[in-house]
């Protein structure tokens, strides 16, 4: 006859002692625990906007559309598997992050099961396509101090955030002009304004 362990004594103790651990759900709000994974909701103010979330979720829950000026970014809850790589892969670390809510059932329309934020995006000055959101073109300049001077396309957007720049924009040409390289451009207009001049 084999005896049981110490280990499988004191569990079957504790729990005759303090009963089964169950939770009252229905009728009191059940607590989740400190690292659950719920429901993915992004912060606006710390989001950025960069997409990092919507190129590595697997159950492509979240939904990242260029509408004119505007990036729109949504999380659909009723995808999502609550994974956690949106979190994790989070330029920010705060930008998106998992709730404690874990309800997402609904009786209503499937509409309400999503969160949407929209982004400005910035404008090349030379060919009128969105370059990257605005916020994170600020956050990238942020984190590279005095290095941001080394392109001019960061320096003007941050010196344009600071009240520090013109904020209105030249006409458009169809020639580069030497110039035309102290302008807001995108990575194609830059080096053919640098070849250009």
């Amino acid at each position: 006859m084999k005896y049981p362990k110490l280990r499988e004594l004191k569990e079957a103790i504790k729990a005759i002692i303090k009963g089964p651990y169950t939770t009252e759900f229905p009728f009191k709000p059940h607590k989740p625990f400190e690292r659950f994974r719920g429901k993915p909701k992004f912060h606006e103010e710390n989001c950025i906007g960069c997409g990092a979330c919507f190129q590595v979720c697997p159950a492509k829950a979240i939904e990242m559309n260029d509408v004119g000026n505007k990036r729109i970014l949504t999380v659909h809850w009723d995808l999502c598997i609550f994974c956690g790589n949106c979190q994790t892969n989070c330029l920010t670390e705060k930008g998106i992050m998992l709730s404690d809510e874990f309800d997402v059932s609904t009786t209503e329309k499937k509409e309400e099961l999503k969160q949407e934020i929209s982004k400005e995006l910035v404008i090349c000055e030379g060919c009128n396509k969105p370059i990257a959101p605005y916020d994170q073109i600020l956050w990238v300049a942020k984190r590279l101090s005095a290095l941001l001077f080394s392109n001019a396309s960061l320096m003007l957007l941050y010196l344009k955030d600071m009240d520090l720049a013109l904020k209105e924009t030249l006409p458009y040409r169809d020639e580069f002009l030497r110039s035309d390289r102290i302008k807001v451009l995108c990575p194609r207009c830059r080096r053919e304004a640098v070849i250009k001049s």
